[in-house]
């Protein structure tokens, strides 16, 4: 009875949390748009409707633990907003609020000469 039970919760996962851009400090927002990797991913969802691409769509070289840590932490600097739909996890950048927040700054990240 105990491993059903386990086996029923294996796929559940808690919501993401989110932070709003406005709870931001600067250096936070700096520090997530300073991987190169969260720049990759920043620069796909930006060229894509939102909530159009989940988590296993982006082809970035690291594994999944490390995408979803990259994830989080662009999901705690306010750039990025994340929902479950069924299996899946979709994302939508949260590009006007973070403009609203801190003006130019995403754009200068997007910039095809920002990040070597």
């Amino acid at each position: 009875m105990a491993a059903q039970s386990e086996r029923a919760g294996a796929g559940y996962r808690p919501a993401p949390v989110h932070t709003h851009p406005d709870d931001v400090p600067l250096l936070t927002a700096l520090s997530a748009l300073a991987d190169p990797v969260r720049i990759q991913l920043i620069r796909e969802l930006a060229g894509q409707p939102d909530w159009t691409l989940s988590c296993s769509n982006f082809d970035v070289p690291v594994g999944r633990a490390a995408k979803s840590h990259h994830f989080s932490v662009l999901r705690d600097a306010g750039l990025v907003e994340q929902r479950d739909q069924g299996p899946k996890r979709l994302n939508r950048l949260r590009r006007e609020e973070f403009d609203e927040r801190f003006p130019g700054l995403l754009d200068l990240a997007l910039r095809a000469d920002s990040v070597t």
